[in-house]
Parts: C-alpha cells; sequence; structure tokens
C-alpha cells in the first residue's frame, strides 16, 4: 500500500503519517511534507525520488509528472491500465492526501504583491485532489485535518483500506474544497469586475439547522468563504435550544439595523422586521423603550443589544419570552437568571473586528439568483434637504433615528419615532398609504402619543394622503426621499398644516 502527501497546512501530520506506517503504507511526499516527515523520525520517498526529476521551477513543478499521476489515476479494473504501469515501472498510490495554499489569506493580507499573490495559487494541488477524486473507486483522498482520525480509524477497521462509500464521500469533499479554491482565485482575479459573466461564491456549512422556514423543510446556515466576519462570527452560544432558520433570518435583521447605532440601544425584531427600537442613556432604558414600543409584537422576538447584560437587566430579560438573545456581554448574575428560561437562546458576541468590506446580497429566486451591492449607506442630516418648515433640534434626533430604522423594515414601510423610540412600524404593505394608517392605528392602540411624532418613509410618497393621514393624527415632521411627479403637493400639505418635510433624495427599498 502506497501513500502520496503533499500538504501545506501541517497540523495533524506526524500522527496522521505514523498512523499510516503502522498500517503497511510507504509513504511518499513533497517538497516541505517530506522534509517535516523525516525531520519527525519517519521513514519517507520524496517525489523526485519517484519521479527522476528534481524540483523545478522554484517550487511550481513537484507533482505534475506520468509517474505521479498515472500510479493515481490507474483504474484497478482496466488491464490496459494495469499493463501500463507494469511497462513504465510505475507503483499505484492507494491513498493521496493534500491540503491547498492558503491563497485567501495571503490575498486578504495588507500590502502583499500580487506577484506574492500569484505564487499562492497551487497548481500541483488541486491536480492530485481532483486525479484521486476521480478515480475514487481505488483511491482514498482526504484533504482536510479534520479528517484523519475517522479515516486512519476505518483502515485500521479494514485492513488497510476504505468503503466505497466513504471513498466517494471523501471525494465529493475534494471536489467542493478544489472548487472553493478555484473560486477564490477567480474572485481575486474579478475583484474589480462587479458583476462578472459567471459569478462563483464559495459558502461553507455552519451549522446544520433542525428544520427551515417550516417543518417540511430541510435547512443549513452557509457562511460565505472568504468573508472575515458573517452573522455567527465570533458568537458563542451561551445557552438555550439550537438555532433555528427563523432565528437567523431574525438575527440577521436584527443585526444590520443595530450596527447603525451608537448610542445604547435595542433592536427587537419579529419575523425580520423591527418592532420596536430604541435608545437610551443605558442598556436598560433602551431594552424598557424598545418593549414598550410594541410589547405585543415583541412577545417571542429576537432581542439584539449594543451593550452588554447587566444583572438588573438580566432580570428583566428572563420575564419575557425571548427566542433569541444577543449582545456583547452577559454579567453572571445575568446568565444566572437567563438560564431559568430553558428555551431562550442566548448568544454572546465576540466579534470586535471592523465590518470593512464591501459585501454583495445574494437574493434566491427560481432558478437564479439576483445579486446586488448590499445597501449598507444611510443619509445623515448633514445631506439631507428640509423642504417644508422648520425642525427643532430634538426632532432632528428623532428624525434620524427614524430614518435609520425605517431602511430595514420590509416596504412599503413607515416608521414613526418619538424621542428616538419607535411608537407605530407599518410594514410590508403594497400600499404607501395603508402602511401609515397601520403605523398610526397601532401606536393608538398601544397607548404611545403621536402628537409631535416623526415619520420616515422608505420611499416617496406618490400622493398627498398618507402625509395627509399622518398629519391629521399629529405627525409634525416627516422624512422621506422626495422624487414624485407630485412632490409638490405632498409639500403644499405640510406646509399648509405648518409641519415640516425632509428629502433625503435617495431611497430604502427593502423587499
Amino acid at each position: 500500500m502506497r501513500a502520496l502527501i503533499s500538504v501545506y497546512e501541517k497540523s495533524g501530520l506526524t500522527a496522521f503519517a505514523r498512523g499510516l506506517l503502522d498500517i503497511g503504507f510507504e509513504l511518499v511526499a513533497s517538497g516541505g511534507t517530506a522534509t517535516a516527515l523525516a525531520d519527525a523520525g519517519l521513514p519517507v520517498t520524496r517525489v523526485e525520488d519517484v519521479t527522476g526529476f528534481p524540483e523545478l521551477l522554484g517550487g511550481r513543478v513537484k507533482t505534475l509528472h506520468p509517474r505521479i499521476h498515472a500510479g493515481i489515476l490507474a483504474r484497478r479494473e482496466v488491464a490496459d491500465d494495469l499493463a501500463a504501469l507494469a511497462e513504465h515501472g510505475i507503483e499505484p498510490f492507494d491513498l493521496v492526501c493534500v491540503n491547498l495554499y492558503p491563497f485567501e489569506l495571503v490575498a486578504d493580507r495588507p500590502g502583499m504583491a500580487e506577484a506574492e499573490i500569484v505564487e499562492m495559487i497551487d497548481i500541483g494541488g488541486p491536480s492530485l485532489l481532483r486525479a484521486a477524486a476521480k478515480n475514487h473507486a481505488a483511491v482514498t483522498v482526504v484533504c482536510r485535518p479534520a479528517d484523519y482520525e475517522a479515516v486512519l480509524a476505518e483502515l485500521r477497521a479494514r485492513g488497510g483500506t476504505t468503503s466505497l462509500e466513504t471513498r466517494r464521500r471523501l471525494a465529493g469533499v475534494a471536489f467542493a474544497a478544489s472548487a472553493a479554491y478555484e473560486s477564490a482565485i477567480a474572485r481575486w482575479f474579478q475583484r474589480e469586475t462587479p458583476f462578472p459573466e459567471t459569478l462563483v461564491p464559495a459558502f461553507d456549512k455552519a451549522l446544520d439547522l433542525a428544520y427551515g422556514e417550516n417543518p417540511q423543510q430541510r435547512a443549513a446556515y452557509y457562511a460565505e468563504r472568504g468573508r472575515r466576519r458573517h452573522l455567527l462570527s465570533r458568537v458563542e452560544q451561551l445557552h438555550g435550544k439550537p438555532l433555528s432558520f427563523n432565528n437567523l433570518n431574525d438575527l440577521s435583521a436584527a443585526r444590520l439595523l443595530l450596527r447603525e447605532l451608537e448610542e445604547p440601544a435595542c433592536v427587537i425584531v419579529k419575523h425580520a422586521n423591527p418592532c420596536g427600537v430604541a435608545l437610551g442613556n443605558s442598556i436598560e432604558e433602551a431594552y424598557e423603550r424598545a418593549l414598550a414600543a410594541d410589547p405585543v409584537s415583541a412577545y417571542g422576538g429576537v432581542v439584539a443589544l449594543n451593550r452588554a447584560v447587566t444583572a438588573a437587566l438580566g432580570e428583566r430579560l428572563a420575564e419575557q419570552f425571548v427566542e433569541v438573545l444577543f449582545a456583547p456581554g452577559y454579567d453572571e448574575q445575568a446568565m444566572e437568571a437567563l438560564a431559568r428560561k430553558a428555551s431562550t437562546r442566548v448568544l454572546n458576541d465576540l466579534e470586535r473586528r471592523n465590518p470593512t468590506e464591501p459585501e454583495r446580497d445574494y437574493r434566491r429566486v427560481l432558478g437564479g439568483l439576483l445579486v446586488q451591492d448590499r445597501d449598507w449607506e444611510t443619509e445623515g442630516r448633514e445631506s439631507m434637504e428640509v423642504v417644508a418648515g422648520r425642525l427643532a433640534e430634538h426632532e432632528w434626533s428623532d428624525l434620524v433615528f427614524a430614518w435609520k430604522v425605517v431602511k430595514h423594515v420590509v416596504s412599503n414601510a413607515i416608521v414613526l419615532a418619538k424621542n428616538r423610540q419607535t411608537i407605530g412600524i407599518g410594514a410590508g404593505q403594497t400600499s404607501r398609504v395603508d402602511a401609515v394608517r397601520i403605523a398610526v392605528e397601532k401606536a393608538r392602540e398601544l397607548g404611545h402619543d403621536v402628537r409631535g411624532a416623526v415619520l420616515a418613509s422608505d420611499a416617496f410618497f406618490p400622493f398627498p394622503d398618507g402625509p395627509q393621514l399622518a398629519l391629521e393624527a399629529g405627525v409634525r415632521v416627516l422624512v422621506q426621499p422626495g422624487g414624485s411627479r407630485r412632490d409638490a403637493e405632498v409639500v403644499a400639505v405640510v406646509e399648509e398644516a405648518r409641519a415640516a418635510m425632509v428629502f433625503t433624495h435617495r431611497r430604502h427599498f427593502r423587499h
């Protein structure tokens, strides 16, 4: 039995190679892998001793040779293949262990010259993986240190071989690794092309989920390959049931909004829509105000906080039904209180890296994929235009807050805010005036005083009816993108009511 080993990542290598030797494998290895094995005192044959050629072109050519690839690709059941091996004195390989140059890590490293990055494009490694995976009928291919122990165990149990089922599974892993690697290289070459002719993103499974949106749907969470940050990067689950598909969908919506709020803030999300958002002088105050915004909808929601959970807040949260709690730290006493809620999923956010890289937004549609830039930017006060009336300083504060929130509400979206607290949200309506009506009615039902509130609309008002309804309810400031053919009519209604209106000149649909 013969094994070919050529790895960049050498964790677990010595133990794996020693296990192969104990089973009866001869070891053949290239370059630094051979040196590492020899330094560990293991008998190893170097690739150049098999091929009769030294490494060429500064290491660019090591394993690209018929004596290597024929030994991997030869079909054991094809007489002509075996005859060709015998004619040229080539011995077959039964196992190939390869992992690839870390192209993605190098490509993302600041200050790297293009020539240095190009040298980290592995040619021989993917070729070995693909050859071994193609001939999985006879060859076991291993490309992850995480598989070493299981492969050794099966080889020991089966007298030096693995089952066809295992070889087929490992072949799939190898082809996926090769495809993801090529995808990373393609993305690097196309980094200045926003929408290339062929889009080849790669995703790695981060979490198996019990089911999807509904019990009859299978589901898993995948993180995009090469992203420094993702939804669950450096997130630790401290307590509670396993995360579900809907939990993660709601958590994403909550985190996207929370990242725009700098002061102590709480975002409560239900069915991917914020139902209560508030700022406060403390995180305790922010939570109480977000909950009070719509306590009925908050039941069983995702609660996201941008400050650590104190003992007092932990006790308060433990009184509520919370599906997911997300915060950057928890007091020990807070955890004791939260532990009383067996089902609450408590997530500790340990991510401190800045989200600097751009990100595409993918939307699955029937038989295809819609791709766009993520809508990161939110307009500040300095870029807005007052088109009617005047605003007091506290109204500006509420306006900017409401404009940040409405961007994260499903369109058509209307947000009513007062004292940096949402008091009414109209989401997902086919009519904008209906969204206004719902926001106003919800605010009144929950006991909020609409008089003096700010209204934010994610897109322009096509008619004056929506603003008129809000003004009659007591709204005093409206913010919207503008751009309707009837802007003049809308502004006139606001001026007649002696209220104020601000144009942002940019809409924020979210579908």
